[in-house]
């Protein structure tokens, strides 16, 4: 009976977590990788020898996740592309690290303190509770592309309490325990390399609470420490072939910011902005956005970055000169900066400053801490050390913040319900934000209201100039409104920056041929095949391009190409007649337009009676 109701206690957590967070299941995919991932990605889909050799072969977006690329083909397999189930998938998954969280609270607490019984208990579940409904956590459950976040969370939890479990036993069972986490470790790192810091975490905890490296350095080196680091070996390797990975893929993706952008002291005023942004965003989670976007410069006088700095150094040294009395105060905030390590600035990639979901691994910390004050009070109270009117403001107050936390998160989940939603709510957040204008520009361009977004691509560029591609975008939405000559205006401008963008020198080359431009058009159109040879726009452009130049022959080996490469694509079979009826053959002329007609009735209609002349 007593194994019963403690195993009630985490399943009640899990599903206190699942409603909270249920309004995920009602958001849909968004235009924020999700489409890059997901939407428009073919290769994941099913659980095939092609879809097994994507999973394990590529660095999409700069992250090698093999064990996530398998759940989406799993979600592919049981929901074809229905969102909810996606966002099914990783809400269970994350009710699941909700389970995990409490018993590794569990044994964390009883190891650095003197809790038992209920108050062991109660401070287990304030700490689960105050991590899971945390609305820093909405953007890894909410958002698709985030289930590596939730995923490796698990696999780094359990490692953690299989280590932890390891630490008190002995013989076999022992290095089977050992054998467990290190599988678990593997996993983590296969679901998102962020957790390459684990090994880190794992001496952290054997300097306190596990106690099995002495405080001093020296007692690192004596003989029953030997087996403490003969234990982390397996750990290392895979951390540093994690970190090896991730950079591969990074760089692979050219994701990394330059130093020549960002010199050290940018990087180090960027490390202590985000130290004390998760701590402050932890205490007072509001103005919590989608993108924190990174300034054009950071400097580590300004007042935005000069305040953290001082307020981290000043932390740092109390808890320091606390470490004998308050051990836990220096563990937590050392393994706070530990999680946060690979995302902390120092080696930067990407367009953000900050990330809500950079919280995830270093968040299990601070709420442990807030775990333990809870368990205090509790057992305070119990203790009639502190009167029964103040413990019962103490727990009114935890009770309204965990509540409010949740309020908040469920709200904040239904940001991430559309495209449209999550932008507006972003520059609601940070109305300076130029990405943020630019995302919701591409959607209103895509949705057809286009002069809505010119007004976010020009808003785009007067906050920053250097967002080269909202040149492009305004390029799309010249060309829509007819404006062609300030089309080609914008896709130069882009191009000066971009010059190897096959996509805007097909778009460039279009805009020119239909200014009758030809001559012009013909070099940006051959440069973009060259670059991507398969760009079925390019080719189909330069096809149009050289047979206006009278080369008619050359221009059926474009066409014939993309045919090949899009057979459902009609302007080439347009192309095909065209071509063929220029070169004298008519039987070749008759099948493309037979072919054309089924799939573009209208725009094969259109060049009907010039066929029917020839013929």
């Amino acid at each position: 009976m007593r194994a019963v109701r403690a195993g009630a206690v985490p399943i009640a957590l899990a599903a206190v977590t699942f409603l909270v967070f249920s309004p995920a299941l009602m958001n849909g995919f968004v235009e924020w990788d999700d489409q890059i991932n997901l939407t428009e990605n073919l290769e994941f889909r099913g659980l095939g020898k092609a879809q097994l050799t994507y999973f394990f072969t590529t660095v999409l977006m700069g992250h090698y996740i093999p064990l996530t690329w398998l759940t989406f083909g799993l979600d592919y397999v049981l929901w074809g592309m229905n969102p909810t189930g996606y966002h099914l998938s990783s809400l269970i998954i994350y009710a699941a690290n909700t389970a995990v969280l409490y018993f590794v609270a569990l044994r964390l607490l009883v190891t650095s303190t003197t809790l038992a019984g209920a108050t062991l208990r109660l401070g287990a579940i304030a700490a689960t509770l105050f991590f899971a409904l945390h609305p820093l956590r909405a953007e890894s459950v909410a958002w698709a592309t985030e289930r590596r976040d939730v995923l490796s969370g698990f696999f780094f939890l359990l490692t953690v309490l299989t280590y932890l479990r390891m630490a008190d036993a002995s013989g076999t069972r022992r290095r089977w325990l050992l054998a467990g986490a290190v599988g678990c470790y593997f996993l983590a790192l296969a679901s998102k390399a962020s957790v390459m810091v684990l090994p880190a975490v794992l001496i952290l905890l054997d300097v306190y609470p596990l106690r099995r490296l002495g405080g001093r350095p020296r007692e690192w080196v004596s003989a029953a420490a030997r087996a403490v680091w003969i234990e982390k070996i397996p750990f290392v390797i895979l951390g540093i072939g994690g970190a090896a990975v991730t950079y591969y893929a990074q760089n692979a993706s050219m994701f990394i910011t330059p130093l020549e952008r960002y010199p050290l002291t940018a990087r180090i005023g960027m490390t202590f902005y985000s130290l004390w942004f998760y701590v402050s965003k932890t205490l007072v989670p509001q103005g919590l956005s989608p993108l924190y976007e990174l300034p054009p410069e950071v400097n580590l006088l300004h007042w935005r970055f000069l305040l953290p700095a001082i307020g981290v150094s000043a932390l740092t040294v109390v808890l320091v000169a606390l470490r004998r009395r308050w051990p836990a105060g220096l563990t937590v905030w050392a393994y706070y900066a530990i999680g946060l390590g690979p995302v902390i600035g120092i080696i930067h990639s990407g367009h953000q400053l900050t990330n809500d979901r950079y919280s995830y691994l270093p968040g299990f910390g601070l709420a442990l801490l807030f775990g333990g004050v809870v368990a205090a009070v509790a057992r305070a109270a119990a203790a009639g050390t502190i009167r029964a009117s103040v413990a019962r403001a103490a727990a009114v107050v935890g009770v309204v913040w965990l509540a409010g936390l949740s309020v908040l998160t469920f709200y904040q989940v239904q940001v991430w319900r559309d495209s449209d939603t999550l932008w507006r709510f972003a520059l609601e957040a940070e109305p300076e934000c130029s990405i943020c204008h630019g995302n919701l520009g591409v959607y209103l361009s895509n949705k057809g209201y286009t002069s809505l977004a010119r007004e976010h691509f020009e808003l785009t560029l007067k906050l920053r100039p250097d967002q080269a591609k909202a040149h492009l975008h305004l390029g799309y939405i010249f060309v829509a409104t007819g404006d062609l000559l300030r089309a080609v205006e914008a896709y130069t401008t882009y191009l000066k920056r971009y010059p190897n963008d096959p996509d805007a020198l097909s778009n460039l080359g279009a805009t020119l041929l239909n200014l009758q431009r030809t001559k012009e058009a013909l070099g940006y159109l051959e440069r973009a095949v060259r670059i991507k040879p398969t760009h079925v726009h390019a080719n189909t452009n330069l096809g149009f391009a050289v047979s206006e130049l009278g080369r008619p022959a050359e221009a059926l080996e474009h066409f014939r190409r993309v045919v090949r490469l899009k057979p459902g694509m009609p302007q080439p079979w347009a192309g095909l007649v065209k071509a063929n009826l220029e070169l004298g053959q008519p039987v070749a002329a008759r099948t493309a337009y037979g072919i054309l007609a089924m799939l573009e009735p209208r725009l094969a209609a259109s060049i009907g009676p010039s066929l029917l002349t020839t013929w």
